[in-house]
């Protein structure tokens, strides 16, 4: 009988190193942004640019906060304070890093068995502790599209975010 980590195996290295693609591809993509754009929202009720982008920085956070307590913080309430609560775009984007380096450290430490291990039963996602990561890089994935979005609608083309800066497809 095979076991979890032969069939799925949850390698730390190859997360930390998706998860650095995705903190990547994020901050390259809405490097067109600058506190000039950060209460900007189309519409009235939307998140502003530095809403999303703080709520991104809360999000890694918050999954972190479930694989080390063993439950999901459920007041969501507070959680719009704290990411309303930042002040400036360059405030949110600090966050970010914050939060990816926090993700990586936690992965350094960390092997595949444990990553493998089934988070206590909850209401937001069960399976694998290793597979928060996966809701993480798409989570950010979705809203570095709305940023995306936000920044054309002011004007601003941001760079492809798969690109290093002055690399050229094909």
């Amino acid at each position: 009988m095979s076991t979890v980590t032969e069939i799925l195996p949850y390698r730390p290295d190859v997360i930390a190193e998706t998860l650095g693609h995705s903190h990547r591809f994020f901050r390259r993509s809405t490097c067109v942004l600058s506190d000039e754009h950060a209460d900007f929202a189309p519409q009235e009720g939307l998140l502003t640019v530095k809403e999303h982008v703080a709520h991104v920085a809360h999000t890694v956070d918050w999954f972190l906060d479930a694989l080390e307590s063993g439950e999901y913080d459920m007041e969501f309430e507070r959680h719009a304070e704290e990411i309303s609560a930042v002040e400036s775009l360059t405030a949110a984007f600090d966050w970010v890093d914050r939060a990816f380096d926090r993700a990586g450290r936690y992965l350094a430490n960390r092997t595949a068995e444990e990553l493998a291990q089934l988070q206590p039963e909850n209401p937001i996602m069960n399976g694998p502790k290793g597979s928060v990561f996966a809701a993480v890089i798409e989570h950010t994935a979705h809203h570095r599209g709305a940023l995306t979005v936000y920044s054309r609608l002011q004007g601003l083309v941001p760079p492809m975010p798969y690109l290093e800066e002055g690399e050229e497809l094909g």
